[in-house]
């Protein structure tokens, strides 16, 4: 890839939040001890498995930065783009959980009993040049963990490791063992600086913990990420402007239709988007209808739904009130106050007539068993009569 293309890749913007932007991790990554060259693609596919990585280089001040450099990023980019996710509340909760699991060394590479790399098993392997294979890193640790002296070639490494396929290690000659250092404070570490102290240790271990959480929050981010890079690989430098020339050209209108003017001639009603609803829905609701209502001030109803709607709302019944009729169902569908108030006289002319009259209406029974009215009864026994 020549030297423009790979500034065009290493430019790659974030995307409104379709992508991460890890490259200035990755190029801390590619040029740290730690690290390996690979290809941006590929660092993304392993960013967190950081189990991959020895105890010895975890110890440096140089993977403690990159560490706080990874939480740095993905915790403000988790911020910008799931601002609802409470991720001090996530963190805390890890705290938590993490102080039981390093209490059991189940902290994914960061057994304190051994390591991945020390773990090699001798029944595998039947003669020495096979260990050679295994190169002098993976040897040297090994042998440091078994507290053998690591140092010479890697034939003189894999000899001494091969001892101890038939040997056991408390029988081995002591010339194979390492020096213990006398001082308390150099016992605290073994001779490969694979073992640090357990402060250090558990806090570069939290760190991991964090990252691994926040990398499951965005992992779908990192899948189109690692798709997007793999893509660029493919495409020329003029395919890479010209892409990113649409990008912007499309943002850019983005930005400018969101200013404009919204163009509605026909002035239709507005939607939850801020933008007049189609037409067709305009008409299907008959919303093109005009309902007044004169007991609500001529109030004006756009549409059957809210015209049928209104009778209950507060305005219709204020101005029931003000005429001194209740709001009852007899009264739907009535927007004249001439109708209203005519339809009142009638209900309430009903009701008299319906209404109970003692006068007329109570019973009276005389000594001879006649039956008078209230009013007939009272008139006769005033005559005397009764």
């Amino acid at each position: 890839m020549n030297n423009n293309s790979s500034n065009i890749l290493s430019s790659v913007p974030e995307a409104f939040g379709r992508y991460l932007d890890l490259h200035e991790l990755y190029n801390e990554f590619i040029n740290s001890k730690f690290g390996a060259p690979m290809e941006y693609s590929a660092y993304v596919g392993s960013f967190s498995q950081m189990e991959k990585i020895s105890q010895s280089h975890k110890a440096t001040r140089q993977y403690r930065e990159y560490l706080e450099h990874i939480l740095e990023y993905l915790t403000s980019f988790l911020y910008r783009t799931e601002p609802l996710q409470d991720i001090e509340k996530i963190f805390a909760k890890l705290e938590s959980e993490f102080e039981e699991r390093w209490a059991n060394e189940e902290v994914p590479g960061w057994g304190n009993k051994s390591t991945e790399e020390s773990e090699i098993d001798l029944d595998y392997y039947s003669t020495v040049e096979e260990l050679v294979e295994l190169g002098p890193e993976k040897l040297k640790h090994a042998l440091a963990a078994r507290g053998l002296k690591s140092g010479g070639t890697v034939q003189q490494r894999a000899e001494r490791l091969f001892l101890l396929k038939h040997t056991p290690l408390e029988q081995l000659d002591r010339k194979h063992f390492a020096k213990v250092p006398r001082t308390k404070d150099v016992s605290d570490a073994s001779s490969n600086g694979n073992h640090f102290k357990d402060d250090l240790k558990k806090e570069i271990a939290l760190m991991e913990v964090k990252m691994r959480r926040l990398c499951e929050l965005l992992d779908e981010v990192f899948v189109r990420t690692k798709e997007n890079a793999e893509k660029k690989l493919t495409l020329t430098y003029e395919e890479m402007e010209a892409e990113r020339e649409e990008e912007e050209v499309q943002a850019d209108t983005e930005s400018d239709d969101d200013e404009q003017q919204i163009y509605n001639p026909l002035k239709l009603p507005m939607g939850w988007d801020g933008k007049p609803i189609p037409y067709w829905l305009y008409k299907l609701h008959g919303l093109g209808q005009e309902f007044k209502c004169e007991i609500c001030g001529n109030h004006s109803y756009w549409g059957r739904r809210a015209y049928e709607r209104h009778f209950k709302e507060w305005r219709h019944q204020h101005g029931m009130r003000c005429l001194g009729i209740p709001n009852t169902k007899n009264f739907n569908e009535i927007t004249s106050i001439e109708e209203a108030r005519g339809l009142w006289e009638k209900i309430q002319a009903r009701q008299g007539l319906n209404k109970w009259r003692p006068d007329l209406e109570e019973e009276y029974e005389d000594q001879e068993g006649n039956i008078y009215n209230k009013k007939t009864y009272t008139d006769l026994q005033r005559q005397g009569l009764i």
